[in-house]
């Protein structure tokens, strides 16, 4: 997913040159070997069949069970809300045969571009395909030149290009500025945020966007150190600020402190990039965007985002906007989430309009 929003208070670009390690070479070009599969089939082959994702590449999940459901024909009109990679987009253009029409969004400035190159030179041109850098929640402004959409797809997971990519600050693994905006030109950094949040607003967040255990012990440890002057700049910085709260909590294990670093920084990304309105919108708009007999599926990765699925989609088949609608969420297979672990958390729900 990769909402867009612009707030008053803009984060100066940061200066910090941040340093590869390991599978992350100094020419960060060089790690997105998609450009030139060709050069590194063997390798990427490798590192799929050991259940890893090769840096600068994304594996799309539930590809097998999207178009299953979508069922998508030449000539019809579909709506792909979260570009990314573009992925699941190749094989919904595939599914079209060059008829028809497909529209995509995202707002990240810096992977869009590169997407939209990759699509082009498979041969999917702006005749076919549309690309807008917009938030998907404004579907409702692409209807008019596109008409009612026979399907629409949300893959509401973030991209593995932008986990990879030090400079975006997306993962603890990784020594980088404490960004996490999908859109690293508007809005305020997790770096910003921090400077000014209280110790309660942040473990509210903590709980409500990541489910965290620890959010009082994190959330105090952070805040602490901020009002005794501490900069956090950096994921480092609050990666160790994490680790040295929770190291003595009783029973705490290593992993379970990784974990909490992840969940601590999905819970910031998902803050400042105001995923889960962005989301509500969304799904509130969704159902005049479709026509008649339009399928609308939706794949997330967070139990917030579920949720918000689920309500509505339940909401709106109570109310016969919807004539049918999953009675549980599809979840990956055994087979694909050794394949990619982050198929894992993965659950797609869908919906038909009456």
């Amino acid at each position: 997913m990769a909402p867009d929003h612009t707030l008053d208070e803009q984060e100066p670009k940061h200066q910090r040159r941040v340093r590869y390690k390991g599978t992350h070479p100094k020419n960060f070009k060089e790690k997105y070997k998609e450009l030139q599969p060709e050069q590194y089939a063997d390798d990427v082959a490798k590192i799929i069949q050991k259940g890893n994702t090769p840096a600068g590449m994304h594996i799309s999940i539930c590809v097998k069970e999207i178009l299953e459901f979508l069922q998508i024909t030449p000539g019809q009109i579909g709506f792909d809300a979260t570009l990314g990679y573009g992925g699941h987009t190749l094989e919904m253009l595939k599914c079209l045969n060059s008829k028809g029409r497909l529209y995509a969004t995202d707002v990240d400035p810096l992977e869009l571009p590169r997407t939209k190159e990759r699509l082009e030179r498979l041969g999917y041109g702006p005749e076919i395909l549309e690309i807008k850098q917009m938030n998907f929640s404004k579907i409702d402004q692409i209807i008019p030149e596109s008409g009612l959409f026979n399907f629409v797809l949300a893959d509401l997971g973030i991209s593995s290009m932008q986990i990879d990519n030090p400079e975006r600050g997306f993962s603890f693994k990784y020594e980088g500025p404490l960004d996490l905006r999908l859109n690293p030109k508007a809005g305020y950094s997790a770096a910003s945020l921090l400077k000014k949040i209280k110790q309660d607003e942040l473990e509210d967040m903590l709980i409500e966007n990541a489910d965290e255990p620890h959010a009082e012990v994190i959330a105090r440890a952070i805040t602490s150190n901020i009002k005794k002057g501490t900069v956090i700049s950096t994921t480092t910085e609050l990666r160790n600020i994490i680790t040295d709260a929770l190291k003595f909590v009783q029973k705490v294990t290593k992993d379970d402190i990784k974990k909490s670093c992840q969940r601590t920084f999905q819970a910031l990304r998902i803050d400042v990039n105001k995923e889960f309105d962005v989301l509500d919108e969304f799904l509130e708009k969704l159902p005049n965007a479709l026509a008649t007999g339009g399928r609308v599926a939706i794949l997330s990765f967070h139990s917030g985002e579920d949720r918000r699925v689920k309500k509505s989609f339940r909401q709106f088949f109570r109310e016969g906007v919807y004539r049918e609608i999953a009675p549980d969420p599809i979840r990956a297979s055994a087979e694909e989430c050794h394949i990619n672990s982050r198929a894992r958390s993965a659950k797609l729900r869908w919906a038909i309009k009456s």
